[in-house]
């Protein structure tokens, strides 16, 4: 084919090549400086739209993470609280019941047991209403009926999260306050473990029990075996409570690290949709780069061949 001032076909060729080379370039310098091979929808619209609802999806699961590092902090609070009203033989209940028991004892001082009895009762009150995170308490509760302020019977601690298609699951731990609750405000009558009046309008409740007047009459010694009675089946009571409580704080803590390995598997999910391979890109522009040296150098090259042909003018 002969020469044509106006058609260079060698350099066309040679520009068409060179700007094929220049997209792929461009394509694998984005690669390299996003560390994604899809990270646009034009790049894969099909993996860019479920890396998108992956991720839309971890990020859920992250404020189902925070909300059971919450949910942690109020069940601990609440569980730690409930361990201290149990006491041991120094305090809570379980001193209680042994100072009733020492009461037993004929002869004895009671007005200087009730002293150190009142101090017990005034301290489990205490704890009680101390025990209150984010403004919620499940130990000391308000029951007055149909208020805005009353303590909720149930909360739900948010457990978990899916989505299957375009519906999606929350799941969580419902947890019956009256379960937990050692004194109650509001209502008609007292219903907390503590503060329930046991023996009808003469009976008392473990927060207000007082033997400064009792003697040793068979009748008095008597109703100290009902406190007695009344004390040890309170402590099985908040036993009971704190192994509730135990169970959730385990299952919570249990969720707390099956969501955490969750987001990261949904993270490895969507590196294997969207994420470059640096090793075979970095491999690749090191090829194209040469190759778009070489396009130059042909274009250069069939650039020159137009001008050979001044020479024949001459």
């Amino acid at each position: 084919m002969g020469s044509s001032l106006l058609t260079n076909s060698s350099a066309m060729t040679a520009l068409q090549t060179l700007r094929n080379v220049s997209t792929q370039l461009a394509t694998t310098q984005n690669r390299i400086s996003t560390g994604q091979r899809v990270s646009t929808a034009s790049d894969n619209s099909a993996y860019w739209s479920i890396a998108t609802s992956m991720r839309s999806d971890n990020a859920a699961l992250s404020a189902v993470s925070d909300s059971l590092g919450l949910s942690a902090a109020m069940v601990d609070t609440e569980y730690t609280a409930l361990n201290t009203v149990i006491g041991d033989k120094n305090s809570g209940l379980t001193k209680l019941q042994a100072l009733l028991v020492e009461a037993k004892t004929a002869g004895i001082d009671r007005t200087k047991i009730q002293a150190e009895v009142t101090q017990i009762q005034q301290d489990m009150k205490l704890k009680s209403d101390s025990a209150t995170i984010n403004g919620i308490n499940w130990l000391s509760i308000d029951i007055t009926p149909s208020s805005s302020t009353a303590t909720p019977t149930t909360f739900n601690l948010v457990s978990s999260y899916s989505r299957v298609g375009g519906t999606p699951t929350i799941g969580s731990i419902t947890v019956t306050t009256a379960t937990y609750a050692l004194y109650t405000t509001g209502g008609s009558s007292t219903t907390g473990i503590l503060d329930t009046v046991v023996g009808g309008s003469t009976g008392a409740s473990v927060a207000s029990i007082n033997i400064g007047a009792l003697t040793d009459s068979a009748t008095d010694q008597t109703k100290l075996d009902g406190y007695i009675n009344q004390v040890t089946a309170a402590i099985n009571s908040v036993a009971s409570a704190a192994a509730n409580l135990g169970a959730v704080k385990n299952r919570i803590a249990t969720n707390t690290e099956f969501v955490k390995n969750l987001m990261d598997s949904v993270d490895r999910g969507i590196g294997q949709l969207v994420d470059a391979d640096m090793n075979a890109e970095s491999t690749r522009l090191q090829a194209l780069q040469t190759q778009q040296q070489l396009g130059v150098q042909a274009l250069s090259i069939a650039n020159q061949n137009s001008q050979s042909i001044l020479s024949l003018f001459r």
